[in-house]
């Protein structure tokens, strides 16, 4: 049974369907809140604390890419998981850029929705820092991320705002200062289960964190990709010179 103190919201214009969802939610110990379209969802998660919303995408006027982009610019960093009838690459490559955490095609079975709900709340559990200042912030090479606002200042003064997912990475790597963070540990400790993005999301994902943090992102001191093995995050990098 779920931790009754999460609250999901369900935004779908199909209004059978984002019911169905709830009814299932809450059998599972979920609190629930409905919106039946993207305006409406803003409106109410403006007004309402939830911990995780499940958005359609394909709705009229303002569709889920559009809402997540609204949240993320107001510094609403809620997980979201997007549901599409829509499954190509480049749509999901989208949606992880408009600040999704995961990303769901329809038809989908209810089993796999409630993995995938229950997989992003555990790791959301994960990523909460502790009392700890040390857990909160990192810095590096003049870079500093704080994981509790998930803002960051770079080495040339400018300010950087990452999607959850960008600072679970980052977060996960630099637990692993050094050390080689193999694909299926990443995709465990962020993802979280059995029906894993491709090797191309997670390279995008590096590669978007290079280009904010890195001096020269064509030659990466910090953010590695270890060919056919994972990626490493080398706080402080030798000098070569």
């Amino acid at each position: 049974m779920s931790d009754r103190n999460f609250r999901v919201m369900v935004v779908d214009d199909e209004e059978h369907l984002a019911l169905g969802i709830s009814e299932n939610l809450e059998a599972e110990g979920y609190q629930t809140l409905l919106a039946f379209d993207g305006a409406q969802a803003l409106a109410k998660l403006r007004e309402h604390d939830v911990d995780l919303v499940v958005l359609d995408v394909m709705m009229p006027v303002l569709d889920g890419f559009a809402v997540c982009e609204r949240l993320r610019a107001e510094g609403n960093q809620v997980p979201v998981l997007f549901l599409t009838a829509r499954s190509a690459l480049d749509d999901r490559i989208r949606g992880l850029e408009a600040g999704g955490d995961d990303y769901l095609s329809k038809p989908f079975a209810l089993e796999e929705l409630l993995l995938r709900v229950a997989a992003i709340l555990r790791r959301k559990g994960w990523y909460a820092p502790d009392d700890r200042p040390a857990d909160d912030l990192i810095e590096w090479d003049g870079n500093r991320v704080d994981f509790r606002t998930y803002v960051g200042t770079t080495w040339d003064g400018r300010e950087e705002s990452l999607t959850h997912k960008e600072a679970m990475i980052l977060k996960f790597l630099a637990e692993k200062d050094g050390e080689i963070a193999s694909r299926e540990d990443i995709l465990e400790r962020v993802w979280g289960y059995d029906v894993y993005p491709s090797t191309r999301t997670i390279d995008n994902f590096i590669v978007r964190l290079r280009k904010r943090f890195e001096r020269d992102p064509e030659h990466p001191k910090h953010f590695h990709t270890v060919r056919g093995v994972g990626y490493r995050f080398t706080r402080d990098p030798e000098d070569p010179r």
